[in-house]
């Protein structure tokens, strides 16, 4: 793979599924990657896959929904790396429920997860960003927020927020040099999908079968896999995606090009 992100840091939050594939990918590109996860046994799978193949991923358990938590994480990561170039946004959660089932508590942490760590990585990295001549932040957004299903009310309200913050956050920063885009997929593999196959055909569903089923519903035939999306992350992270602010990606395998989500 070509060096294309040589000498570059990067901050990734989320350790498992797409947040892991693009950690992976950028450091196979020669970056030095910060990886902040909650899921301990996902950030333990990621150091191992680092070391197994010698890259630069430092991996910290870090809850990003919390400020002092973040800011400490940044101040460490400019501490050992020496600054920041890009923020790949990928911590999740997915609960379900509408507005009337949902209570606040929940309905509150999946927007603090989903939409605060992307306001508290720009707080805190933005600024580092800049003292470089600026950089690219990528925020992974959904199709949901788009065209949405029903029984999932607080996860489309994230998917939606985020992608006017990224609109926000592009016009914002500029004139420092800082591209803000996102990501939109489809059903990918990931354990969110996972959790959606087991919410829908109990837990011990066929996974294969069930995503099978989802991927019926694409255009493509199929679900996406986290590394198809962490290359649409590779190009808008890159130079050669110099011009591109502002805008949201769509990578669902034609789903949404129909009348609708399945």
């Amino acid at each position: 793979m070509a060096r294309d992100f040589e000498g570059k840091v990067v901050l990734v939050t989320g350790t498992s599924g797409i947040g892991r594939a693009a950690a992976i990918r950028l450091a196979e590109g020669g970056a030095a990657v910060f990886a902040l996860g909650i899921d301990e046994k996902a950030n333990a799978e990621l150091e191992a896959i680092a070391a197994g193949r010698n890259l630069t991923i430092l991996v910290r358990r870090v809850d990003v929904s919390l400020a002092d938590a973040v800011g400490a994480a940044v101040a460490e990561l400019e501490s050992l790396l020496g600054g920041l170039d890009i923020i790949v946004n990928s911590a999740a959660v997915h609960p379900y429920g509408t507005a009337v089932t949902t209570d606040a508590e929940t309905f509150a942490r999946c927007m603090a997860v989903n939409v605060g760590s992307i306001h508290l990585t720009a707080h805190f990295g933005v600024p580092l960003m800049v003292k470089r001549g600026g950089g690219a932040i990528v925020n992974i957004s959904s199709v949901q927020g788009h065209a949405c299903q029903k029984g999932v009310a607080a996860y489309v309200a994230s998917k939606g927020a985020i992608h006017a913050l990224t609109r926000a956050m592009a016009l914002d920063h500029a004139a420092e040099g800082v591209r803000v885009n996102s990501v939109s997929p489809g059903s990918v593999r990931t354990p969110i999908l996972e959790l959606a196959a087991r919410t829908f055909d109990g837990a011990d569903a066929d996974i294969e079968a069930v995503f099978t089923r989802f991927g019926a519903s694409h255009p493509l035939g199929r679900i996406g896999e986290p590394e198809e999306v962490a290359e649409m992350v590779a190009y808008l992270a890159s130079s050669r995606a110099g011009f591109v602010t502002g805008a949201d990606f769509i990578i669902d395998g034609g789903l949404t090009a129909g009348i609708g989500v399945a």
